[in-house]
């Protein structure tokens, strides 16, 4: 390695030296050095400080080129062992390369690290000047290397996952053995519950998943036209407008995950979030075989019903308010306005949604109208 850093310091082409700054970092990584030792060799190579953050943990990591931490530096966690023999490259060349100014946080250049198509940090060059010809190559290095010891010695902190491994950990056809794995591949302590939430939403999984459950881990993928998101804990009521989202329990993410996806389909624009927990025996509903929801006189009537816009909105206030007073508050009506459209939709029906049991027939065929999804 030294030989090699003694090469560098000689190149007068920029084709040849960007190959070293390759072959530099491939040796690194072979050595498996953690972040401190990867930002102090980048240091010395660049013959500037060179910096390391993760966003996620907020950790900054700056380093001078004599290999001591930069002046004005965050302290650094002791997280990961630091390799032996660390390479001591002669810098590269470089327009001017004086000394940076205590304190000096100014970066040159930048480059962010990605991780699973996720930026997690950003890794950078304080160089007092314009940056250097090979500055650029040895960000990208720098980068990729940042990334591959964040996820060796991970898990890493990115919500969005690799979809197999989120399908491999919330089927129900995986073994015990499998889902185990690619749950602490992952990143799930293997004592914790996860919970799992299907949703569907316009907003990018990763910023919804850091909303519900801030306080990682948290991961997230897509599954054909719905999100996963599995979490130890996650906030209901941090599901920002717009999303509609069903929760499991933590029984397993395999039931919780059939679970979220059965209480995704009871959500409305009235109850965009449902706990599978609280559906309680409207659960049921869900196992209902399609055709004879259809053939259903009640369901039937509600399908109708749903060519008024109007009716539909005042029958689903009424349903989910189970009062007359309750529902004109929901629909921003007088109660006597309210109590003309409910007489003309009980018609319509065909029994009278005053009596309970007219209220509870058109809960149910209601419900089982919106699962049928037509």
């Amino acid at each position: 390695m030294e030989a090699l850093a003694e090469r560098l310091s000689h190149l007068d082409s920029h084709v040849q030296g960007s190959i070293r700054v390759v072959a530099f970092y491939d040796t690194l990584m072979r050595r498996r050095v953690d972040l401190p030792a990867l930002a102090r060799a980048s240091a010395g190579l660049a013959a500037c400080v060179a910096g390391i953050r993760l966003h996620g943990t907020g950790q900054v990591i700056r380093f001078s080129p004599d290999g001591q931490p930069a002046p004005a530096a965050l302290p650094l966690p002791a997280a990961m062992p630091t390799p032996a023999a660390l390479p001591t490259p002669t810098a590269l060349p470089t327009p001017t390369a004086p000394a940076v100014a205590a304190g000096t946080e100014s970066a040159s250049s930048a480059a962010p690290i990605t991780l699973d198509e996720e930026e997690i940090g950003t890794v950078w060059l304080e160089r007092p000047g314009p940056p250097g010809p090979l500055d650029e190559m040895l960000l990208d290095r720098l980068a990729l290397a940042a990334a591959a010891v964040v996820e060796r010695y991970g898990p890493a902190r990115t919500t969005m996952a690799d979809p197999a491994l989120v399908e491999l950990a919330v089927s129900a056809d995986s073994d015990d053995a499998s889902r185990a794995r690619a749950l602490r591949l992952l990143g799930f302590p293997a004592d914790q519950p996860v919970r799992v939430a299907a949703v569907r939403s316009q907003l990018p999984l990763d910023r919804l998943g850091a909303l519900i459950c801030p306080a990682r881990p948290v991961k997230a993928a897509a599954l054909a036209d719905v999100g996963v998101i599995l979490a130890t804990t996650i906030d209901p009521a941090a599901f920002p407008a717009g999303v509609r989202a069903g929760l499991g329990a933590a029984a397993g993410p395999h039931r919780s995950w059939q679970q979220a996806r059965a209480a995704l389909r009871f959500t409305t624009p009235r109850e965009p979030v449902v706990h599978h927990d609280d559906l309680g025996a409207l659960a049921l509903l869900a196992g209902i075989p399609r055709e004879a929801a259809r053939e259903n006189t009640d369901v039937a009537a509600i399908a109708r019903l749903a060519r008024s816009p109007e009716d539909l909105d005042t029958l689903d206030a009424y349903c989910a308010a189970g009062s007359l007073r309750r529902a004109a508050d929901l629909l921003h009506l007088h109660h006597s306005s309210v109590a003309r459209r409910l007489q003309h939709i009980g018609a319509a029906l065909g029994f009278d949604l005053a009596q309970p049991t007219g209220l509870t027939r058109a809960t149910l065929a209601l419900t089982t109208w919106r699962l049928l999804g037509d």
